[in-house]
């Protein structure tokens, strides 16, 4: 008999496990990607969409290693987002200025008050987010093959913004109050949950010394044990 050993992690122990986590690829909900551009409405309710306060990071992350492993440079379009998978390109606009960027999620984060997105130094000055620290953005999911850098602002920007309707694919909606403080969720954003299995084990006290061993560590996490039959072995 085989016992598979799972963890159940919450994403707020994601810290203490990030170095097993990154050997893992991680999976989010399915998205879908906009490809309707001749109905404007219907397009917005196909599109993931995230909206909420964008920050940035810069100098003082320069070449520091990102949640993907890559080396941080404040020059390349990238971001961080708390749960999208690595590799994700998003168009983000500044409804304010109409003003558009793509990047790709290289990082995690950010981990301050209820912002959706830390953008890269060169992706944040047209947005105007450098200047003001945080501002409202609108994030689309766009296809792998779109460029990354300043593009064209969405041409429904203006319902991606601020249309309640588009609730098929609204991953993320955090309304700005007069304060981050007073932020309201209204679409709170997902969750980070991870399952990774820990070993594969022929001997259950094998099973359990392991058990033992997390849970000293962290108590508080799940931790659940699958127990399979052994494939018989060749003559």
């Amino acid at each position: 008999m085989k016992l598979n050993l799972r963890l159940h992690i919450s994403g707020l122990m994601t810290a203490m496990l990030f170095v097993l986590l990154t050997a893992f690829s991680v999976s989010a909900r399915s998205m879908g990607v906009c490809e309707d551009e001749k109905a404007p409405a219907a397009a917005a309710k196909k599109a993931t969409v995230l909206r909420g306060r964008a920050s940035w990071y810069g100098r003082e992350h320069q070449g520091h290693r990102t949640s993907n492993g890559e080396r941080f440079d404040r020059n390349k379009y990238t971001c961080a987002h708390k749960t999208l998978p690595f590799g994700t390109k998003l168009r983000v606009s500044n409804p304010a200025t109409g003003k558009s960027v793509v990047v790709r999620v290289t990082d995690r984060g950010p981990f301050r008050h209820q912002r959706i997105l830390d953008l890269s130094e060169v992706a944040a000055r047209p947005l105007g987010i450098v200047t003001h620290g945080a501002v409202s953005v609108v994030a689309e999911v766009v296809t792998p093959e779109t460029p990354l850098g300043p593009t064209e602002a969405p041409t429904d920007l203006a319902t991606l913004a601020s249309d309640s309707t588009v609730t098929i694919g609204l991953l993320t909606d955090i309304r700005a109050g007069s304060s981050e403080a007073q932020d309201v969720a209204v679409t709170p954003e997902p969750t980070a949950t991870f399952i990774i299995q820990a070993g594969t084990f022929g001997d259950v006290r094998n099973a359990q010394a392991v058990i033992n061993k997390i849970q000293g560590a962290e108590p508080q996490l799940l931790i659940t044990s699958v127990a399979a039959n052994a494939p018989m072995a060749a003559p």
